[in-house]
């Protein structure tokens, strides 16, 4: 909104100096008029004076004199205006080069904003093409800039970006464009050699190191990076929202790559995100309709061979592309603010699926850092298990250790929540995180299951065996239970159940399935209830809910 607004001060100044201009003539009417009445009256006057003083007959017309003080007074107001003027229209060009900047500049940083960019990119390209040239456009991104706000404050965040600023011009080439595009985010264009686009990724290097260079500011230490798209202007696309948007598409990728680097733009690129596009759109009709379903993973109590229960893994069951990994979709849930309707709708199918299953068998479910943003999840959770009938000491929640990072106090809020409800708690992938004792301490967990990388590696990687064993030990120190993910055959379950691993699941005991097939197997070994005792079942439920259960259920009702 700063384009307009700037318009429309520069607008308001051009209006009133119409207004001046129009007083200024006025002014300017009356001395020349002041003037020609002095050439008219003051000959004769000065003549009649004259006479006086040589004794000579006739004296000075009285009215004649006073005409000539009253044009002596107008000159003299006259020039006192005409000073004034010179100051008015001194200040006039300081207000208007002052409106001219804030239509052009960022106020913070004082370079170029986003629409002025585009101008002088334009003027940029044209002055390339006439020494046979190219223009490299760097689109520049501060990564985790958030945290700085979040845990500094907005006035912390400000002087980064201003340091950011002043860095990013001492690295680039005499003659080029800076601006900030607003928030974080940054760009530049510049002249180059089309032969040698090696100087470029130079220059992008250089921006990395100086950006990621600490700011001492009242003896805190702030430390940013920052990730960059470049793209180059091609004579066959004449457009600089083109070049933008390649820049902007390419520093998307350099993130995903794992930031703090630089990426140039290709046509593989477009393709992907058009591709994302498309399957975003699709996920956002396909959620309602149903096409993302629970499937099931076994869950094996390695000393016995029982099975314990499943993990509920999501699918996509797309109408058009088929069947479709969680890999490519739940990123783009996750991205989207899509994850959170799409769990709650895939658990309610788990639910009504379950509990219709022997009472025994429990439900796994791993919930995303996302939702572990949300202060309601717990209650939607629990609204869940009442509107189903599913017993909530059936249901296992997985954490992942890495979605602790983000707000650990909220996540004790929501874990002491699901705890209150008899929901069980597992930490997931454990070993890969940075903290894991303390998280082990910090939040009351249940379970503790065993990244599948060491498990996959324990028969042949002795330092995973031992990873294997010493989470096994403090498992049993701590009194949780332990799974083991990533089973693929019998050697592997040996080793775990000689551990001391309690539980397991991989593919050597069956891919996930779909509720269709799961039903098959739960049928040969009789653990599908008839319907009498699903009912009989659903009034043990109620006879055991926890209170906050029971309250639940009358709100709903």
């Amino acid at each position: 909104m700063a384009g307009p607004v700037a318009d429309e001060r520069v607008q308001t100044m051009k209006n009133v100096y119409k207004l001046s201009a129009r007083r200024d003539a006025l002014t300017g009417v009356i001395v020349i008029c002041a003037i020609l009445m002095f050439a008219s009256t003051g000959g004769t006057v000065l003549s009649d004076a004259i006479n006086s003083l040589s004794g000579q007959a006739g004296g000075s017309d009285n009215i004649l004199g006073s005409a000539l003080l009253l044009n002596i007074a107008l000159i003299l107001f006259g020039w006192r205006r005409y000073r004034d003027l010179s100051l008015e229209v001194e200040e006039r060009a300081a207000a208007e080069q002052r409106a001219h900047l804030l239509a052009i500049t960022d106020p913070l940083t004082g370079l170029l904003n986003r629409r002025t960019i585009e101008e002088k990119t334009t003027d940029l390209i044209d002055a390339a093409e006439r020494k046979h040239k190219s223009v490299a456009f760097l689109m520049l991104d501060l990564d985790n800039f958030k945290n700085i706000n979040d845990v500094y404050g907005h006035g912390a965040g400000d002087i980064v970006l201003k340091h950011v600023a002043s860095r990013i011009a001492s690295v680039l080439p005499p003659k080029n464009q800076l601006s900030r595009l607003g928030g974080d985010e940054f760009a530049c264009a510049f002249i180059f050699d089309p032969e040698q686009p090696e100087m470029v990724e130079r220059i992008a290097d250089d921006l990395i190191d100086t950006v990621a260079s600490p700011i001492v500011e009242n003896g805190i230490h702030l430390v940013v990076t920052t990730s960059i798209g470049m793209s180059r202007y091609d004579p066959a696309n004449n457009c600089v929202d083109a070049l933008m948007r390649q820049a902007d598409i390419a520093m998307y990728s350099a993130k995903k790559q794992g930031r703090n680097r630089h990426c140039w733009f290709d046509d593989t690129m477009e393709k992907e995100l058009q591709t994302r596009n498309s399957l975003e759109t699709e996920m956002r009709a396909g959620i309602p309709k149903g096409e993302f379903v629970p499937y099931y993973e076994q869950q094996i109590d390695l000393a016995t061979g029982k099975l314990e229960g499943f993990e509920m893994l999501c699918r996509w069951e797309s109408r058009t592309q088929g069947l479709i990994s969680p890999e490519i979709f739940i990123p783009i849930a996750e991205e989207t603010g899509m994850i959170g309707d799409l769990s709650l709708s895939v658990l309610r199918q788990s639910f009504d699926d379950a509990k219709h299953w022997d009472p025994s068998l429990t439900i796994s479910v791993n919930i995303s850092p996302i939702q572990l943003l949300d202060p309601w999840l717990a209650q939607k959770i629990v609204k869940l298990l009442v509107e189903t009938g599913f017993p909530a000491n059936r249901l296992e929640i997985e954490i992942t250790e890495s979605s602790l990072f983000e707000n650990l106090s909220l996540a004790q809020s929501i874990v002491g929540s699901l705890k209150n409800q008899g929901i069980k708690i597992a930490l997931d992938d454990f070993g890969t995180g940075y903290s894991s004792l303390a998280h082990l301490r910090a939040l009351p967990f249940d379970r503790i299951k065993i990244d599948r990388n060491f498990v996959t590696s324990i028969l042949k990687n002795p330092e995973s065996r031992a990873i294997v064993q010493a989470i096994n030990g403090l498992g049993e120190s701590l009194g949780m239970t332990i799974t083991a993910e990533g089973i693929e055959d019998k050697e592997t379950e040996n080793e775990l159940r000689s551990l001391g691993c309690t539980k397991g699941q991989g593919w050597y005991y069956g891919r996930p399935q779909s509720i269709h097939k799961t039903r098959e197997i739960l049928a040969e070994r009789n653990l599908l209830l008839t319907k009498p005792d699903a009912e009989i079942a659903a009034s043990q439920i109620d006879a055991s809910a926890p209170t906050g259960v029971e309250n639940m259920r009358q709100k709903t009702a």
